[in-house]
């Protein structure tokens, strides 16, 4: 099925189209929230501002209560409408996505508390510049599979899959370069396993992303991709665009 042919609001019903559009952009409203709570972690990671950091821990609340509310929406309208075919495809896509957004801001949270730390003891010098460019890699995953939700964007989708290999790549050289650094010098241990933490979250982000990507693609094309190869995800994508 082509993104042309996913039609979202063709209902007879104009009050369930509203629900439908209503449940996409407060996915959307709340992938804003979380994307700045990432945005501003690895800000506060790699500038050592722990009032950032503090704060970004502080607003975690905030994408948990949108999550809820969203979840609940959804219930109600599977409850009310019965949906069938695309229509219930958008839900359930919408229930796996908002649990990897929390996910998500849950791990920014826990960047912000490492960054807050690490704000008062700081890692090795030079250790955080590698960390910045896998920042700025997950940053850029999180916005861009946003877009491929919004827009309905199956081959963006499948290239953020892409990029979560490289982040897993960025990890475990940083995890490495972490673990030289404790050997070398026992004294840097403390701050060392701070910056590992924050780095593990960023990885896990990556990992959040990745999942949201193949909801995307299930959404458009009807096909779960889950527990599926990259490879194999590329057949899939090519053979229904074919």
């Amino acid at each position: 099925m082509s993104n042309a042919d996913l039609h979202l609001s063709s209902h007879i019903s104009k009050q369930f189209n509203a629900e439908l559009d209503d449940i996409r952009q407060r996915v959307l409203t709340m992938g804003g929230l979380v994307e700045q709570q990432v945005s501003e972690a690895v800000r506060a990671l790699t500038e050592a501002d722990g009032e950032l950091g503090q704060q970004v821990a502080n607003r975690d609340y905030k994408v948990n209560a949108m999550e809820v509310g969203i979840d609940e929406e959804c219930i109600r309208v599977l409850a009310r409408r019965q949906p069938a075919a695309t229509d219930l495809r958008l839900i359930m896509a919408v229930v796996k996505t908002i649990t990897d957004l929390e996910r998500i801001g849950d791990e920014a949270e826990k960047i912000g508390r490492m960054a807050a730390s690490l704000a008062s003891n700081p890692p090795p010098g030079g250790s955080l510049s590698p960390v910045e460019t896998m920042g700025r890699r997950v940053s850029a995953m999180v916005h861009r599979v946003l877009d491929a939700f919004a827009r309905l964007d199956a081959e963006d989708a499948l290239d953020i899959a892409r990029e979560d290999r490289k982040v897993d790549s960025e990890y475990d050289a940083i995890s490495r370069q972490c673990l030289t650094f404790m050997l070398e010098d026992p004294r840097t241990i403390r701050p060392v396993m701070d910056l590992q933490w924050a780095v593990r979250a960023l990885e896990r982000i990556g990992d959040h992303a990745s999942n949201i990507s193949e909801y995307v693609i299930y959404l458009i094309q009807g096909k779960d991709v889950r527990h599926t190869s990259l490879a194999q995800m590329e057949a899939e994508l090519e053979s229904s665009n074919s």
